[in-house]
């Protein structure tokens, strides 16, 4: 149903900087392994990185899904939405059907966590009550798309690989400020060995980033594959971009659009997302997930409560 030449393209261009931004991860540990302990560094660096990634403790889904104090739906509550993890989940083929929970927030959200058995998807009662079924059906297939795509993992291993070269960077910043009275006295390449060990972990910290704006586009892409309509997930995305634009305009800027440098995001831009999406498939009817109105829970009363910062740290 969708545009093969046009898949295929963005799945080449989405695998392409994935792969490009984690070699670069793991070039920038490699040079500061090199630079401090040689050869026999390198291999300690990258063995290092092996075992923090194997036994790293990850959180459970079930202690991210309380932070937030998101309940599991019975699928007598909302069969509809039942029904449309379902039949993503069936057509991605998952293992198994992620667990739904629903946290009550007036955000429009929704976000994955686990994978396999354990994996679940939580969803706002302001996302619920806000988007048509058509496009929710679009953002459940996109967090189904990194259930499938195991990001969760992905992202794992960029955290261990940014945590190992801050490590590294820091403890050679504090080696380079001990002899610090001998630069001074002349020893200019400790100089420039000082700016590069400060500037290291920055640089990582934007690769990560940008490996989680990659991610989303492949999940865009995936959710469209899914549910055969790229252009639900667009109008869900671009409906998303307006509610939490006003949210930031009466938080940050008001009466303008907050500032949102790209290299600081963890989400591309709406506007290219939306773009890649209605380029997927030309105007059709088809069967699709969902209608025109929203699913609005009866079970659930509506938030009214501001969103706020709680504890442990979670926004909602």
């Amino acid at each position: 149903m969708l545009d093969p030449r046009v898949q295929r393209r963005h799945r080449l261009r989405n695998a392409s900087q994935a792969v490009l931004i984690v070699g670069g991860m793991v070039a920038v540990l490699a040079l500061l392994a090199w630079a401090f302990f040689g050869p026999v560094g390198l291999l300690v660096a990258l063995g290092a990185a092996v075992v923090v990634l194997a036994f790293r403790p990850v959180p459970s889904p079930r202690l991210v899904l309380s932070m937030y104090r998101a309940r599991e739906v019975p699928p007598w509550v909302l069969p509809e939405l039942h029904r449309f993890v379902r039949v993503l989940a069936e057509r991605g083929g998952l293992p198994a059907v992620p667990r739904l929970y629903y946290v009550a927030s007036p955000m429009l959200n929704a976000f994955a966590v686990g994978r396999g058995d354990e994996a679940a998807i939580a969803v706002t009662d302001g996302l619920l009550r806000s988007l048509p079924g058509r496009e929710l059906a679009g953002v459940l297939a996109h967090e189904v798309s990194h259930i499938r795509a195991g990001d969760l993992w992905i992202m794992n291993l960029s955290d261990v690989l940014g945590r190992v070269t801050h490590a590294l960077a820091y403890g050679g910043l504090l080696a380079v400020l001990v002899s610090l009275p001998v630069t001074l006295g002349g020893d200019y390449p400790s100089l420039w060995l000082l700016a590069l060990l400060g500037a290291l972990p920055t640089v990582v910290s934007l690769l990560q980033l940008a490996l989680s704006r990659s991610r989303e586009y492949d999940a865009d892409l995936e959710a469209a594959v899914l549910t055969g309509d790229p252009d639900g997930l667009a109008d869900g995305l671009e409906r998303l971009e307006r509610a939490t634009g006003r949210i930031w305009e009466r938080v940050v800027v008001p009466h303008r659009r907050a500032p949102d440098p790209l290299l600081l995001r963890t989400h591309p831009a709406t506007e290219e997302r939306v773009r890649r999406l209605r380029r997927l498939v030309p105007r059709t009817d088809r069967d699709r997930l969902g209608g025109h109105a929203p699913l609005r829970p009866s079970a659930y009363r509506p938030v009214a409560a501001p969103v706020r910062l709680r504890f442990p740290g979670v926004r909602w």
